[in-house]
C-alpha cells in the first residue's frame, strides 16, 4: 500500500475563522465544523482539521498547484490585501519569484501558520 496523508491538525487561534480564511484563498469550500473541528477538504486524499487551541504554535504547509490554480490564488490574495511574498522569512515582500520553483508565494493566517504555494510555470 503507498502511504498517502489522510488529514493533519491546524492548530489555530479560531478553527473556524482559520478554515474559512484557508478556503477563502485557496479556492477551496468550507462546509462548517464537524465537533471541534473546522475541516477542509484539500483535495480527495487530503482534509485540513483547523483545531482551536490556547496556545497554537504555527506550523508550515506547502502545496504544489497548477498555474491556472495559482493564478487563482494570488488574485485572491491581492483582492483581499492578504500580504504575501517569495520568501518564508518575507512573507510580505509581494514577490512571487520562489527560490525552489518558477512561481511561487507563501503567506500567513492569523494564527502565524505559514502556508507555501509552489507552480511549475
Amino acid at each position: 500500500m503507498t502511504i498517502t496523508l489522510n488529514h493533519t491538525i491546524v492548530p489555530a487561534v479560531g478553527n473556524e475563522s482559520a478554515a474559512r480564511f484557508f478556503a477563502d484563498v485557496m479556492g477551496l469550500t468550507y462546509g462548517g465544523a464537524v465537533r471541534h473541528f473546522a475541516p477542509v477538504r484539500v483535495n480527495d486524499q487530503l482534509t485540513l482539521d483547523f483545531m482551536t487551541v490556547a496556545t497554537p504554535a504555527a506550523v508550515h504547509l506547502a502545496f504544489d498547484v497548477d498555474p491556472l490554480t495559482f493564478d487563482g490564488i494570488l488574485a485572491r490574495l491581492r483582492s483581499a490585501g492578504i500580504p504575501y511574498g517569495s520568501e518564508p522569512d518575507e512573507p510580505d515582500n509581494g514577490r512571487i519569484d520562489h527560490p525552489l520553483c518558477p512561481r511561487g508565494l507563501f503567506f500567513r493566517d492569523e494564527t502565524g501558520n505559514l502556508y507555501e504555494v509552489m507552480s511549475p510555470a
